[in-house]
């Protein structure tokens, strides 16, 4: 009969040590817990509303990389149907689109009441547009051709 190896068996003393000092996560009623990376549990939704394909994609693929479920919309009116179907944890949001725009779409949350936190991606840089977005409720406004897509994840990640 063949003799266990020594290194399988201390990995697997080590995974049990790992378990049982692993700490201890509380929740109040209500409160939802929220896997930030790749970890086994559900992944947290988010929408990615873009109309340049390649970007929309680099975020899809950054995010996907990061333990989030991603969703592509081309316009505000493809966005609003995908949260019919997915519940969003945050939406990252272009300005100028075909069919529905970023600012209209931002009414429509407004409208709605909702309380998923939108970053704005574009490339309009004026003070106005950015003013007009937060007062709409938007939670950070990045210019795209000045922002890394790191920044991008890591502010979205301070906000949730």
């Amino acid at each position: 009969m063949p003799k266990k190896s020594k290194i399988t068996s201390k990995k697997n003393d080590k995974k049990k040590d790992q378990e049982a000092n692993a700490p201890e996560v509380k929740k109040d009623k209500g409160e939802k817990e929220k896997p930030s990376a790749p970890s086994g549990g559900k992944k947290r939704c988010i929408l990615i509303v873009e109309d340049e394909r390649p970007l929309a994609h680099a975020l899809e693929l950054k995010f996907a990389h990061e333990g989030f479920e991603p969703h592509i919309a081309l316009d505000g009116e493809q966005a609003i149907d995908l949260m019919k179907k997915h519940k969003s944890v945050a939406i990252l949001l272009d300005l100028i689109m075909p069919n529905m725009d970023g600012f209209t779409f931002l009414e429509e949350l407004k409208k709605k009441k909702s309380k998923i936190p939108v970053v704005i991606l574009t490339n309009l840089g004026q003070s106005e547009d950015e003013q007009r977005a937060m007062d709409l409720g938007a939670k950070g406004y990045f210019v795209k051709s000045n922002t890394p897509i790191f920044d991008i994840v890591k502010h979205v990640k301070t906000i949730l």
